[in-house]
């Protein structure tokens, strides 16, 4: 029998959990046997968004499907309506209500125009300009303009201005008006094909792969094939005829907003297949300037944010899947939330406000959550000129679709914000040298050359850019005698990607090999002391030593030995990423040493990720081998097996396995039979990454005798001993730290801004005692009579709005479980933590200590933390 309680409970998913809003039945009691509304007849209602203090959200109009379709984008024209396109349909025009009241279907209006599938829509010059993305090929996809034809207020004519061939989701999307309204940009995902480039194009056409060591297609066959350069964001003229490559390496980027400095920013996607690999990326705002590289490839291919072939982010924001972006300018907001980047996160129902500042040429950025709710598959938002609010729309794949309309109803100040400031000094640098991006200038190379060293990497990639565009004989000879390092190894970084051609690139019609050229580079890098070189400009020299060799081929006998001498005393360092670097190259040299010590790192290294990237980058390695190394090597996968990750981890574990065994010989293959035939033992992730307790007694540590250890015992702590800690208390198998480990709990890179030691520690010995609303755990019980135990990760609006996924391990992201929501009987909310009890139980005190120290700085020993 069903369970009809009556309570006022709201619940709400934001992102991986549940926020429990005004509980008036005892704790005890189930929530409602019918949680949530039937979601195919209206969208969301508002009891269930939650906003930031202040604000009010109004639910304006619930789209019914079979009629309007599912809405994707937004858009204002010249009189203030709104025109909304539905993803597999055409657009509807409507007049935003009066505060308080709703639309009516009669208030939605089709817009005669033969379109549909409009992905991205932008009113300029007296048009309407759009992306169209048709994976059904009714029409073909592409940029498009639609106008009035005579002057009776209908969009009825439509112009396409360049069909462009793309499928499936990441194809053809938003249409941006440049701020001086000479042009517009175009944003463009993955499986859309390049389509035919201006020469004034700013991104250099030297693209490549560029992996020394052969990279691995996704495991579950997503994209493979697809080569750079990846997404691409077009500046186009208004008559569609000139499409210049304006930034690349993207992976799914849906919209994109120019702030008040006229630069331009957007919201990539991350891989989620690739949770817990050393090469996943979060979701992120990127900072888009002139000729800029983002850095996806396909598979295992995505480059690392130390890569200086690759800009790094502004800001990481964390899985999920990024739609549409807009600044707050206009909007009757406080000046914070007028000045803000919006950002939309589809899968998890968030719309996050990035708050940017000045840094340099670029930016630096914090991030807070401004709307949560659930389902909340939020697809575009704008702020209208007319009436100064927000208006956003939830839909997409079909799911049910809603208009939505927030303003502000606090207490602040919602005068509105013009005032700018003039362009920083290094932006207004940076900028200088983009002037000479996409075409060919006598005073570019004198100009770019004394930023080449610059500690700014988006002028020193702004400089690179500038000389690539210039021919090569005009600057290859000062690359190559440069006397100062720190330019000279981003002058050969544009020398190696010019003169060279990425393998996988090369057709019938490329030059043979300039083996000279290679020979002169790597000549000049081996006369570089590394002593004259910083961190990141040793990590400059590492990335275009291979970038040299994937372009040019092996070099001779003499050449390999000396490169081997020079990089051999420096592996292992001190920086992670370094010995990224260092292990794949020295693998790729053959160095004899390199596979002891690849294997004492891999012995050593306290995360899955690193392990992961040692073991990838001696795969193929046949130097340096011993029976103990080998058998060791082999005992890690088994290890292995029991690691984590996103839907393709396993995979990616077993394509660095078959190269390995694949690169043995057969008298190596018959000695390691036993351990080849060796099957893994399943584990936990604490029974697996707690190894080093083993043996030891257990001790229940209490509050108050850690909290006074801590008080004066956290300076002078051992923060390698710290991140072991960590690792081997299974901390990452569910958290974040520093771009490494899980996601499935909280990202604990910043929790020296939130707690306090005492806190810290409270939270780790009480874990139930207060439970991060995002990551509540949940009991749900089907009318089968099954019982469900886990915590909700999203509502499965990915396939159908109709059913809710737990996640029922923690410590694995693909435990999961779907549940079709008309099925539950009774739904509670669990006063239990999903993180266990006893992570301190086998630890001593400064082990405890160490890594308290650890979170608390952000892994960072100069933190103002242990100033105090």
């Amino acid at each position: 029998m069903k369970l009809l309680l009556s309570i006022t409970l709201s619940l709400f998913v934001t992102g991986f959990g549940l926020i429990q809003q005004a509980v008036t039945t005892p704790p005890e009691m189930a929530v409602s046997a019918k949680p949530v509304d039937d979601v195919g007849s209206r969208a969301t209602p508002v009891e269930r968004i939650k906003a930031a203090k202040g604000f009010k959200v109004e639910l304006i109009y619930s789209v019914p499907g079979d009629t309007y379709g599912s809405w994707v984008n937004l858009c204002a024209d010249d009189k203030g309506r709104l025109l909304v396109s539905d993803q597999f349909g055409g657009l509807y025009r409507l007049t935003p209500p009066a505060a308080g009241q709703k639309l009516n279907d009669g208030d939605i209006h089709a817009v005669p125009a033969n379109i549909r599938a409009v992905n991205g829509m932008a009113w300029a010059q007296g048009s309407l300009y759009v992306g169209v993305n048709d994976y059904e090929k009714k029409i073909p996809s592409g940029l498009y303009r639609i106008s009035d034809s005579d002057n009776d207020d209908q969009l009825d004519k439509v112009e396409c201005l360049r069909a462009m061939d793309a499928r499936g989701d990441h194809g053809v999307h938003a249409v941006v008006p440049s701020p001086d309204g000479k042009s517009m940009f175009l944003v463009t995902g993955n499986t859309t094909k390049p389509t035919e480039l201006a020469e004034n194009s700013q991104v250099p056409q030297v693209w490549g792969e560029d992996h020394l060591l052969a990279s691995f297609p996704d495991g579950r066959g997503h994209n493979r094939g697809t080569l750079a350069p990846g997404g691409i964001i077009y500046k186009v003229d208004w008559e569609g005829k000139s499409f210049e490559a304006y930034a690349s390496g993207f992976r799914n980027i849906f919209d994109a907003a120019f702030n008040r400095d006229g630069e331009l920013f957007t919201y990539d996607a991350d891989m989620e297949y690739d949770f817990n690999t050393p090469w996943y990326r979060p979701t992120r705002i990127c900072h888009v300037v002139s000729g800029g590289e983002f850095g996806w490839r396909n598979g295992a291919g995505k480059r690392p944010a130390f890569y200086e072939d690759n800009l790094p982010a502004v800001l990481d924001i964390g899985p999920g899947s990024p739609t549409g972006t807009t600044f707050g300018y206009g909007a009757k907001f406080p000046q914070k939330y007028q000045d803000a980047l919006y950002a939309l996160d589809w899968s998890w129902g968030k719309l996050y406000a990035v708050h940017l500042e000045r840094d340099g040429s670029t930016y630096s950025a914090t991030k807070e959550e401004f709307l949560t709710g659930a389902p909340l598959p939020i697809t575009d938002a704008i702020i209208n000129p007319i009436d100064g609010a927000m208006y956003f729309t939830i839909g997409g794949r079909r799911v049910q679709s809603g208009l939505y309309r927030v303003t502000y109803v606090g207490d602040e100040s919602t005068e509105s914000v013009v005032a700018t400031s003039p362009a920083s000094e290094p932006m207004e640098l940076r900028r200088s040298l983009e002037r000479f991006h996409g075409r060919i200038d006598p005073k570019a190379v004198a100009e770019a050359w004394p930023c080449l060293g610059s500690d700014d990497r988006f002028i020193s990639a702004a400089a690179r850019t500038a000389l690539e565009h210039q021919p090569l004989e005009s600057w290859s000879k000062k690359a190559l005698n440069e006397s100062n390092p720190r330019t000279q190894v981003q002058a050969l970084l544009s020398l190696a990607r010019v003169a060279g051609v990425c393998p996988q690139h090369r057709t019938d019609d490329t030059p043979p090999v300039d083996t000279a050229m290679r020979d002169k580079i790597l000549s000049a890098v081996l006369k570089i002391d590394n002593a004259d070189l910083d961190l990141r400009n040793q990590l400059v020299m590492q990335r275009l030593i291979q970038i040299a060799l994937n372009r040019f081929g092996a070099p001779d006998e003499a050449t390999r030995k000396a490169l081997t001498a020079k990089l051999d005393p420096m592996f292992p360092s001190k920086s992670d990423d370094l010995n990224w670097l260092l292990c794949e190259t020295l693998a790729w040299l053959e160095s004899p040493n390199i596979a002891a010590k690849a294997m004492a790192m891999i012995q050593n290294a306290p995360t899955q990720e690193e392990q992961m990237q040692y073991a990838r980058s001696i795969r193929m390695l046949k130097s340096g081998w011993t029976p103990e190394l080998q058998t060791a090597y082999f005992e890690w996968f088994i290890k292995a097996a029991n690691y984590r990750g996103g839907a393709s981890f396993e995979k990616f574990i077993q394509f660095i396995r078959d190269d390995a065994v694949a690169s043995l010989t057969r008298s190596q293959k018959k000695s390691l039979k036993a351990i080849l035939a060796k099957k893994p033992v399943k584990k936990s992730a604490i029974e697996n990454l707690g190894e080093i307790f083993e043996g030891r007694a257990a001790k229940k540590w209490t509050l108050d005798e850690l909290s006074v250890a801590a008080q004066e015992g956290l300076k002078d702590r051992d923060f390698d001993n710290g991140r072991k800690m960590f690792a081997a208390a299974a901390c990452y198998a569910c958290h974040r730290f520093q771009n490494q480990g899980g996601m499935t709990g909280p990202d604990l890179t910043t929790a020296g801004r939130r707690y306090s030691a005492h806190d810290l520690l409270d939270q780790v010995i009480n874990p139930s005692k207060v439970i991060n609303d995002q990551f509540s755990s949940v009991s749900v019980l089907t009318d089968d009579g099954v019982m469900h135990n886990g915590v909700i990760v999203n509502l499965g609006i990915r396939k159908n709005a109709s059913t809710l996924v737990l996640n029922t391990d923690l410590a694995d992201p693909n435990e999961r479980v779907t549940i079709d929501r008309n099925t539950i009987e009774d739904l509670r909310v669990s006063k239990t933590s999903p993180m266990p009890n006893g992570l301190f139980d086998r630890m001593q005190e400064d082990e405890i200590l160490d890594l308290i120290a650890y979170l608390l700085s952000g892994g960072d020993a100069k933190h103002e933390f242990f100033a105090k």
